[in-house]
């Protein structure tokens, strides 16, 4: 039986190392600004976490994804706009930071690997049902599964925010919504 102290002070400890990890970054996220945060004592925080780095990845990863969420039409429109929130999140060097520690840490780490997968599930699934629904309305010409589509929208942003290290300028989300089968853009052409 689970006690539920622990449990309380679980949850405490998780939403105070989310709270630092949004306002200041990474490095905030250790085991003594988390303990004072959320008002226990360190040997808590090193009782459910012995590692700063794994009590970081559950910070992380617990939250809920506000990537791609409730596709609306236009959806080329919609889709600019996500695209645009993500560049600027990735602006960030804290998020960049965990980023690529996760993306590193699931190579050697078969948790972090799942954790991985299922948010790249998510965001799949998210822009997979933002496709279906432009198919559905005529505004794109075929459908795009959920996979290909992260590649081709998120994998250049991610490239450039992370990789290059710089900003993600508007003209190049643009260059990367316009690639896409557009009903309308063709119907132009015509």
């Amino acid at each position: 039986m689970s006690d539920p102290r622990a449990a309380r002070s679980r949850e405490a400890i998780l939403g105070a190392a989310r709270e630092l990890l949004f306002r200041h970054g990474s490095g905030a996220v250790t085991h003594q600004r988390v303990a004072e945060h959320a008002g226990v004592g360190r040997a808590t925080v090193y009782r459910h976490w012995p590692r700063a780095d794994q009590l970081l990845l559950d910070a992380m990863t617990g939250s809920d994804m506000p990537f791609f969420k409730d596709p609306a039409p236009p959806v080329r429109d919609w889709l600019t706009r996500e695209l645009r929130i993500l560049a600027d999140d990735l602006a960030q060097p804290p998020v960049v930071a965990v980023s690529l520690t996760l993306m590193h840490d699931a190579h050697w780490d078969e948790g972090v690997a799942r954790q991985r997968d299922a948010s790249l599930g998510t965001v799949a699934e998210r822009l997979g049902a933002a496709f279906a629904l432009a198919y559905e309305t005529g505004e794109i010409l075929s459908e795009l599964a959920g996979y290909d589509a992260v590649a081709l929208l998120t994998g250049p942003i991610f490239y450039r925010a992370a990789l290059q290290g710089g900003g993600v300028p508007d003209g190049f989300i643009a260059r990367l919504v316009d690639g896409l089968p557009w009903a309308s853009r063709d119907a132009e052409r015509r």
